[in-house]
């Protein structure tokens, strides 16, 4: 029974560090790269100003009225 804390801390510290380790990589891998790629797919085509002006006829702005 001697050291057993020890033993069992270090198996667990060990566990600890490799589950966090594979959490932090899955939520790397899994939807931060993901979101980077959709982001920049979504901006390599988009224009700010025809958005504007889409909404701006809808009647979204209440500082731009609709013509």
């Amino acid at each position: 029974m001697r050291r057993l804390l020890a033993r069992r801390m270090k198996f667990h510290l060990f566990g600890a560090f490799f589950v966090s380790i594979g959490c932090a990589a899955l939520y790397k891998f899994g939807i931060a790269e993901p979101r980077k790629r959709a982001y920049a797919e979504f901006y390599k085509n988009y224009d700010a100003m025809k958005d504007f002006e889409t909404m701006k006829a809808a009647g979204v702005f209440e500082c731009a009225p609709p013509k």
